[in-house]
């Protein structure tokens, strides 16, 4: 890569490719379009919490600017009271900040500019471009024609400018029922683009907004407020997603015919990923009707739910960068995602011991009250982590499954009359299996090698399973839940004729464990810490734990499904 491709950085270095973005901006720049500037904007509805489908389009416009030297503003597309709330306006604040990109001091919002809008269609009033329509939402859609059928013109259509005036004014005086009128822009009826048949500008709305209170009552439509948005704000690329192609020449016409700042409309191909829907309709749906805990459920898409279980920021924008920009549809496997998490966690997180499913273990021949501390590696993959020090005792925990009174060929880990290595500790040897009325293993008594701490059998014998294990006397009392994907089919909304997604919801997409044993290492630390358990996967301290249970949330396994995705599709 030479001096002229290699991109400037800017508080993020997230490695990252060029993309045709990129190759649209340096064009610009070459033909002096915008004067060198590169300005771009995130522009989300306050209607939902963010997801990852966000994240692309958060990263996509914070870095395009950010490697160009320019600015991204973030801003709130608030023309919609009926579904906004100031608990998603926070909420996206909070999302985009632990993302890692900074706005500095360029938050806004479209309620900001609702007088300028105002007053543009005003303009457009006067000028015999727009009108006050009396057709109900129903009428319009049926007069607005078919594909192939051109559309028919109101009966309204042809109000004169003084009238139209008049009833827009009363509009905004709240003179009239929601439903009762819209400003409609006067363009082409014929028109082969849908969107470009006499739009809807204005609907009237007597809801009160989270931010102006009840000073309107009407309110801008998105392809009205969005170029005129970007404009005030001196936008020089406004990057949409696909579905919007076919409503640039509607952005180009009111930018043109107010005679104003013009910013330029790129679409890119929106984020879909298996496993997953990112409809915040159907996103909003899962929490009212009970299917999710809420929005940050962690089995849930949005990055709220992605923090909560154990996701790191940087693992996210990886995996937007890996991705890149498509100019058409497709789908993005989930495996990826998980992928770039546990790279992440690989090299970052620090080991520990849990025992998830605790089997109690006796070390007949270990001195009864003695403790010893092993000396157990924080973290393979960095040094510079360090030791710690995990307390071990007469008394045990392993997993349950960890044991086998009658094992198949092929099973190494502990059965009666087996050896097998305690991590960072001693060989031991399945003595007697102790089990209850039921007939239930409830203990196993073992004796310890003394001569093996911490290494080999002096005499040379070896061992085929190393397990991980807790001492009974120090182990930590905590809950785990184990989250698996949300939907059983990778494509969701592919459901059965006459059923919806939710027939593809996975019903164990939860599982509680009580009981659990972790290592002493962990206490005190606080909520959103994150750990590998040996053997177990990658876990984070969830902020339901308390002074007296820790609460953890599986974030991702240790197994690399994302290279048996990778091997299936090659």
């Amino acid at each position: 890569m030479n001096e002229q491709d290699t991109l400037t950085r800017k508080r993020d270095e997230t490695p990252r490719a060029k993309t045709f973005l990129h190759e649209i901006v340096e064009e610009d720049n070459r033909t002096g379009r915008f004067g060198g500037r590169v300005h771009t904007r995130f522009p989300p509805e306050p209607n939902g919490y963010l997801h990852i489908g966000h994240a692309q389009s958060i990263t996509v416009n914070f870095w395009l600017a950010q490697d160009f030297g320019g600015k991204c503003n973030f801003r709130f597309d608030d023309t919609n009271p009926t579904k906004e709330e100031q608990e998603y306006v926070d909420s996206q604040l909070e999302d985009v900040r632990w993302l890692g990109f900074d706005w500095e001091d360029r938050l806004f919002f479209a309620s900001d500019y609702f007088e300028q809008l105002y007053e543009w269609a005003v303009k457009l009033i006067k000028d015999g471009k727009a009108y006050v329509d009396d057709l109900d939402a129903d009428q319009i859609r049926e007069y607005r024609g078919t594909l192939t059928e051109p559309g028919r013109e109101s009966p309204y259509r042809n109000r004169s400018v003084e009238e139209n005036l008049d009833l827009f004014e009363r509009m905004r005086k709240g003179e009239f029922p929601d439903g009762a009128k819209v400003l409609r822009t006067k363009i082409d009826m014929a028109s082969p683009n849908l969107n470009m048949r006499d739009p809807v500008m204005y609907r009237i709305r007597h809801v009160e907004h989270h931010r102006t209170g009840n000073k309107w009552c009407i309110y801008p439509m998105y392809d009205f407020a969005h170029g005129q948005c970007d404009s005030i704000e001196g936008i020089t690329h406004s990057i949409c997603t696909l579905e919007y192609a076919d409503h640039r020449p509607l952005y180009d016409w009111y930018l043109d015919n107010l005679g104003i700042y013009h910013p330029q409309q790129i679409e890119v191909a929106r984020l879909n990923m298996t496993y997953t829907v990112m409809s915040k309709r159907k996103l909003l749906g899962l929490v009212r009707d009970g299917h999710v805990r809420g929005w940050d459920d962690p089995r849930m898409p949005t990055l709220a739910a992605m923090r909560r279980r154990g996701y790191p920021p940087e693992a996210i924008r990886d995996f937007c960068a890996r991705i890149g920009v498509a100019r058409s549809d497709r789908t993005v496997e989930i495996e990826l995602l998980e992928a770039c998490v546990r790279d992440y966690l690989n090299l970052h997180a620090q080991r520990v011991m849990a025992v998830l499913r605790p089997l109690r273990v006796v070390l007949t021949n270990y001195p009864e009250g003695q403790v010893e501390a092993m000396t157990a590696i924080n973290n393979p993959e960095d040094e510079s982590m360090g030791t710690r020090q995990v307390p071990f005792s007469r008394v045990l925990y392993i997993e349950r499954d960890d044991f086998m009174e009658n094992p198949p060929k092929n099973y190494y880990r502990l059965a009666p009359g087996r050896e097998v290595r305690l991590r960072y500790a001693y060989f031991i040897k399945c003595e007697e299996v102790i089990k209850d009325a039921q007939g239930n293993v409830t203990e196993l008594r073992c004796s310890v090698d003394m001569a093996t701490r911490g290494g080999d059998a002096p005499d040379g014998r070896k061992v085929k399973a190393t397990l991980h294990w807790v001492s009974a006397a120090h182990a930590l009392d905590a809950e785990v839940r184990l989250y698996e994907r949300l939907f059983t089919q990778p494509f969701p909304e592919n459901a059965p004729d006459g059923e919806d997604f939710l027939s593809n919801l996975n019903p164990n997409s939860l599982e509680v464990l009580s009981g659990v044993k972790v290592e002493p290492f962990v206490k005190g630390a606080p909520v959103g810490s994150r750990y590998q358990f040996e053997r177990q996967g990658y876990f984070c301290i969830d902020p339901d734990s308390t002074t007296d249970k820790l609460v953890f949330n599986r974030t991702v396994g240790l197994r690399d499904t994302w290279a048996k995705v990778q091997q299936k599709g090659g």
